[in-house]
């Protein structure tokens, strides 16, 4: 799913555009203890706590895509009778009005789920009516070509809050507040199935991690019954080490920044675009090998170094080995950050038999605020 299918179904978790048609949840304690469910009818609810839980869902389809929202695809041994992607299509289609699958549900979330504190389960079930869309892409919302049915899982962690005083606006008088159990924001969380090309996709589903380092590999292996290759901090380790094992020390910086300058242009692109931009072991060759350190020795080197830490046929996501969207130089206790463009002039350089970093000074110059003018006048 891209940016702007995710954003499609996030505009449906408001009053106006409301496609869910039940809830249900399980709250779960720190031993990993059912101790109480629910099941409604969403629209139901009383208003506010309405919004309280579509919060939850748009924060579930929120951040970067890549990093915090993985697409996954499914094999097809891992459609097979008895799978997990079985399982969720039954539990789809039975639109979370079976007790038996739901509980079924909850049991396979505890038993794999890792978490050392209480937790909130919340499943929902929803049915978006997709609008047709005319030749120069204005909806019609009169016009219906398909119907995106889907169920989606949040996971929050249920923190106890701080005692406070609070103002009591029925006695006029400040009182203390008691520690509370409270829900917070979810920190993992799927879609299924997939959304793409603004269809229905069983073979795929979008996975929600709020924190890129904690993948919750046997969630995703037994609960949604598919696999996840490496974590976004994994995949920029895992570039590094190509750069390391095929120029070693012994890169020139101009070189370096050329790649990772042409990097950034990739992801400004993509992120005009909406479209998640994958660098392929031949573009990765082309920038390293080709365009800045060349040769035979170091083709080798670039192939098995790729092949071991990324794999052969895989690719990476840009956003993920970009390292931001300003490049960061770091000498000894300095640390430089520029903008991707103006990196082509900065060079390195021995003067007077010392190690130095080159910047050309193309506009002002400041020190905390302080503009500076030239030895010639000049600012």
């Amino acid at each position: 799913m891209n940016k702007k299918e995710i954003a499609e179904i996030r505009k449906q978790f408001s009053p106006e555009n409301c496609a869910i048609t039940r809830i249900c949840g399980c709250y779960v304690d720190s031993e990993k203890n059912k101790k109480t469910s629910m099941k409604e009818a969403f629209l139901s609810f009383p208003e506010d706590e309405m919004f309280k839980y579509m919060d939850i869902f748009k924060k579930t389809l929120s951040g970067q895509t890549g990093k915090n929202l993985m697409s996954v695809e499914y094999t097809i041994a891992q459609e097979a009778v008895n799978t997990p992607h079985n399982f969720l299509m039954d539990l789809r289609e039975s639109k979370l009005a079976d007790d038996d699958l739901t509980d079924k549900f909850y049991d396979a979330v505890i038993e794999n789920y890792i978490s050392s504190e209480p937790y909130y389960i919340i499943l929902i079930h929803a049915m978006y009516d997709i609008p047709g869309k005319t030749s120069d892409n204005v909806k019609m919302f009169d016009s219906s070509d398909d119907v995106y049915e889907f169920i989606m899982c949040s996971i929050c962690p249920v923190k106890l809050s701080k005692a406070a005083l609070f103002y009591d606006t029925l006695t006029s008088k400040i009182e203390n507040h008691a520690p509370n159990w409270i829900v917070n924001a979810p920190l993992t969380g799927f879609i299924f199935p997939a959304f793409n090309d603004r269809q229905t996709d069983i073979h795929g589903c979008l996975y929600y991690i709020k924190k890129s380092d904690v993948l919750q590999v046997e969630f995703v292996k037994n609960v949604l019954g598919c696999a996840l290759e490496m974590s976004a901090d994994d995949q920029n380790d895992a570039f590094k080490n190509v750069l390391v094992d095929t120029v070693g020390s012994n890169g020139k910086i101009e070189d370096l920044l050329s790649v990772y300058r042409e990097i950034c242009e990739r992801l400004e692109g993509s992120e005009w675009s909406g479209q998640e931009c994958l660098l392929s072991k031949s573009d990765a060759e082309q920038l390293i090998v080709d365009d800045a350190w060349g040769g035979e020795v170091t083709e080798i080197c670039f192939n098995e170094s790729w092949d071991e830490h990324v794999g052969k046929d895989a690719s990476l996501p840009v956003q993920n080995i970009a390292g931001g969207k300003k490049l960061a130089i770091e000498c000894g206790n300095a640390e430089i950050k520029v903008e991707p463009w103006y990196s082509d002039g900065i060079s390195e350089k021995i003067i007077d038999g010392q190690r130095c970093l080159v910047i050309p000074v193309n506009s002002h110059l400041t020190v905390n605020g302080i503009d500076l003018k030239g030895e010639n006048g000049h600012e």
